[in-house]
């Protein structure tokens, strides 16, 4: 029980400092996460009120972003999300999130995350013009970037 409180205190303390450091490093006029990955959105012909946008993220080489779900409670904050919106208003949307590559971490333990180019097809329940919105926080092995949010608006 004493080990399993400590690994706990361990691991909120580590993602504390982890956005502590983002946090003091964005302050000082550091990069934000949207600098080492782009994001593209294509999408696919509507049918019945509804469309398939396909978003790509394409991340540079030797950084990561949390993968959804990130399978580690403690970075869920961290995780990558993408939220959809037509004429400014939330709209209904199934996001499949691709599975994650274990990343194996003995202080906070294994989490997900997404490496190179991943793409997120986002089925959306409307056919005009809408705006995706991608959440993500960049890290390397030595570092995390502020997280970012990045907009892409699909015609």
């Amino acid at each position: 029980m004493t080990r399993r409180i400590l690994a706990g205190g361990l691991t909120g303390l580590l993602a504390a400092c982890v956005f502590a450091a983002a946090w003091q490093a964005g302050e000082a006029g550091a990069k934000k996460s949207d600098s080492e990955v782009k994001v593209k959105a294509v999408a696919g012909p509507a049918q019945g009120g509804k469309q398939t946008i396909t978003l790509t993220l394409d991340i540079n080489k030797g950084w990561h972003l949390y993968a959804n779900p990130v399978g580690q409670e403690d970075l869920v904050n961290a995780q990558t999300v993408v939220e959809v919106k037509a004429d400014g208003k939330p709209v209904a949307a199934k996001i499949d999130y691709p599975r994650g590559t274990v990343h194996k971490d003995k202080v906070v333990g294994d989490y997900q995350i997404y490496e190179d180019k991943i793409t997120i097809p986002v089925h959306v329940a409307a056919t005009g013009p809408v705006e995706l919105s991608v959440r993500v926080q960049a890290c390397d092995a030595r570092k995390c970037l502020l997280p970012a949010t990045v907009k892409v608006k699909v015609p």
